[in-house]
């Protein structure tokens, strides 16, 4: 159902800019871009232009926010990392404590001493 409403929300898109370049068809304009003037340029050259450049500056302004929290993300990786490092050799001492304790206790079980 999702993919419909996806299929649907484009065709409605594509069927509105056909609306506006047909209905401004003939109209031109003249754009002062600073250092050059276009004269007769068409109005939906102008707005598909316009959608254009929007669509670049969401793009860089995008990639530099997920630059952002990718890096964040990468330096709680690695803490997380670290963390679960000292834990293991934690465990693993831990676990040689309980190897020696169990010697210990079959030895004192069996008669012997802790020095033998």
């Amino acid at each position: 159902m999702r993919r419909f409403y996806g299929l649907a929300g484009l065709a409605v898109v594509i069927l509105a800019g056909v609306a506006f370049a047909w209905g401004n068809a003939g109209r031109e304009v003249a754009i002062n871009l600073g250092i050059v003037t276009l004269d007769s340029v068409p109005v939906t050259f102008v707005a598909f232009g316009g959608m254009v450049v929007g669509m670049a500056v969401v793009l860089v302004a995008g990639i530099n926010a997920d630059l952002k929290v990718r890096k964040l993300l990468r330096e709680r990786h690695m803490k997380e990392s670290l963390a679960e490092g000292e834990r293991s050799t934690e465990l693993g001492r831990s676990t040689e404590r309980g190897r020696s304790t169990e010697r210990a206790t079959s030895v004192v079980r069996e008669g012997g001493t802790l020095l033998e």
